[in-house]
């Protein structure tokens, strides 16, 4: 598709001005050459072109959720978020995190985009506690009827749930990116996942007090 093509070419030019800024600020021969100021401007042009990448990768990924052949099978749940959970907390191994994974019942989906279901949102666990002495993070389920709905609960930031309906939106956020860094599409991305499948996606959240992220896909 020819929005793939376009950013596919962003990516290069991207690419090509990270080596431009390495070879003036990680070869001596250069470095020396820039005084204070030009190695400030270079490594704010570094930080936004590594910012206007990671929002292509985003988009390219929210674009892909949208064509991607749904390919359902049956999920062991409880393998699949703790897979999930020791990819990310390699990231993050300073970090004292408490994290709680009840004994999930299976799912019928697609075992790949559930995955990064599971990755956006333990992801935004993470990045919203980083202020707590200690983080605490649950994954768990309740069922309702004849309904399972899993969950992702966490005693971060939170928010106010006035603005809730603009979470899932690309582009939202409602927090500061100076304290908190994202490109507001990992949500959105979550949301197209859980939409495909016939299911539901909510939040409650307090503010300071944490939030819980709902879903629910119908096992047939």
């Amino acid at each position: 598709p020819y929005f793939l093509k376009k950013n596919y070419g962003v990516k290069k030019i991207i690419a090509k001005n990270n080596q431009f800024n390495l070879t003036w600020t990680g070869n001596p021969n250069y470095s020396n050459k820039v005084d204070d100021e030009g190695k400030r401007i270079l490594k704010v042009i570094s930080d936004n072109t590594q910012k206007m990448g990671q929002l292509i990768d985003d988009l390219l990924s929210f674009s892909r959720m949208g064509r991607t052949v749904i390919r359902k099978v049956g999920i062991n749940m409880n393998d699949l978020v703790k897979e999930t959970w020791n990819e990310l907390k390699s990231y993050s191994p300073e970090r004292k995190i408490r994290i709680n994974i009840d004994t999930l019942p299976p799912l019928y989906g697609d075992r790949n985009m559930v995955h990064q279901v599971f990755v956006n949102l333990l992801s935004n666990a993470l990045k919203f506690t980083k202020f707590k002495k200690e983080s605490t993070i649950e994954v768990g389920f309740e069922k309702k009827n004849s309904e399972i709905i899993y969950f992702v609960k966490d005693n971060g930031a939170g928010f106010d749930m006035q603005y809730a309906g603009k979470l899932f939106n690309v582009f939202q956020r409602l927090h500061d990116e100076s304290e908190f860094k994202g490109t507001g599409v990992g949500l959105a991305i979550v949301r197209r996942i859980i939409q495909r499948h016939g299911g539901k996606v909510w939040t409650e959240a307090k503010v300071n007090k944490g939030a819980t992220f709902y879903f629910t896909i119908p096992n047939k």
